[in-house]
């Protein structure tokens, strides 16, 4: 018969399998075994799985974020459960088996972020993750944006829970700063352009994804949040506030994602369409709905498709769910 020890690995955790006790349930010896050890070892085993569940939960809502952003309609020139935009490479489903592929990937490296894992790591978990990604889509570039910009708030959410600290937006800013800041910045500078985004950033003298990142996605904290956080304070609801959070970012950024497909005379366009549809209120028009949808048509039109926009609107909805939208008792029964 197996004893105690026998039953803990070498890393603390509870093995597989019981201690043969006639007449007592499994459940009744896990909780005798576990009430017979001292209490800092009952302390640190309690942790460790609240600390997982945290990443677990982290990565969750990065799943969800994404699923958000490819639900919401209007979203000129994007794929939505609606139609394709304006794309013929990829549809919904095309979406929805990328998230599946990636669910691993964002609790992995929210678990690298707890544990101070250096850049390299995570760009390695990144990596394989892009991979995963093309496999399940068939080659098809979904979420690569939103693989590098996600991946790194989870990381820094997970540090954030390392460290004891509450997690608010500026908090998590500051620790995309702090804790990679220098080795984003030699990685937006270090080689030659891989991606179509950084060859198009390059040509046009733009920032990409790697630049935004670097800078603690000043875009996602200082322009799309409070924007999203204003249309909920006035009561519009989660799809209202965030076509206004999307729309600020199209009338902010450099998509690269434009540039490619419509250079810089389709991003000028994206601009103004963006621009001309705040200057009327957003989704505070009563009309907005069929300015939004007139403005979908025309990028489809035009064959422009916002992708970075969309990958800092994931963005947003991830930091706004993971710090405002769950409700306390739901957070701390994970913290």
């Amino acid at each position: 018969m197996p004893t105690r020890h026998d039953l803990v690995r070498p890393d603390g955790a509870i093995r597989e399998g019981r201690m043969r006790q006639p007449g007592v349930p499994g459940v009744q010896r896990e909780a005798l075994y576990f009430l017979d050890k001292p209490a800092h070892w009952r302390t640190v085993q309690r942790n460790r799985r609240q600390d997982l569940k945290f990443c677990s939960l982290i990565g969750r809502l990065a799943v969800r974020s994404l699923y958000a952003e490819l639900a919401l309609y209007p979203k000129p020139g994007l794929v939505s459960l609606m139609d394709n935009g304006s794309h013929d490479d990829m549809d919904a489903g095309t979406f929805m088996r990328s998230l599946f592929a990636l669910r691993h990937y964002f609790v992995r490296i929210a678990v690298a972020g707890f544990h101070d894992a250096p850049f390299a790591k995570l760009k390695r978990l990144g990596i394989e993750a892009e991979a995963r990604m093309m496999r399940a889509t068939g080659g098809t570039n979904t979420h690569r944006g939103a693989i590098f910009c996600l991946g790194m708030l989870c990381a820094a959410f997970g540090r954030r829970r390392a460290q004891r600290t509450p997690s608010s937006p500026q908090a998590i800013r500051a620790i995309l700063l702090t804790q990679w800041g220098q080795a984003l910045d030699e990685h937006t500078r270090g080689g030659l352009p891989r991606t179509h985004g950084q060859c198009v950033a390059a040509a046009h003298a733009v920032s990409g994804a790697r630049e935004e990142v670097a800078q603690g996605l000043p875009s996602v904290f200082d322009v799309a949040l409070p924007a999203l956080q204003q249309t909920l304070s006035e009561g519009r609801g989660a799809r209202a506030a965030r076509v206004d959070a999307f729309f600020s970012l199209m009338a902010h950024i450099n998509d690269t994602n434009v540039y490619h497909r419509g250079g810089a005379s389709g991003a000028e366009m994206v601009r103004i369409c963006a621009r001309t549809f705040l200057d009327q209120g957003g989704s505070a028009h009563p009309a907005w709905e069929r300015a939004a949808q007139a403005c979908h048509r025309l990028f489809v039109e035009k064959r422009l498709s916002p992708g970075g926009a969309a990958d800092l609107l994931a963005a947003t909805v991830f930091v706004h769910q993971c710090t405002e939208g769950l409700t306390a008792p739901s957070w701390q029964q994970a913290a």
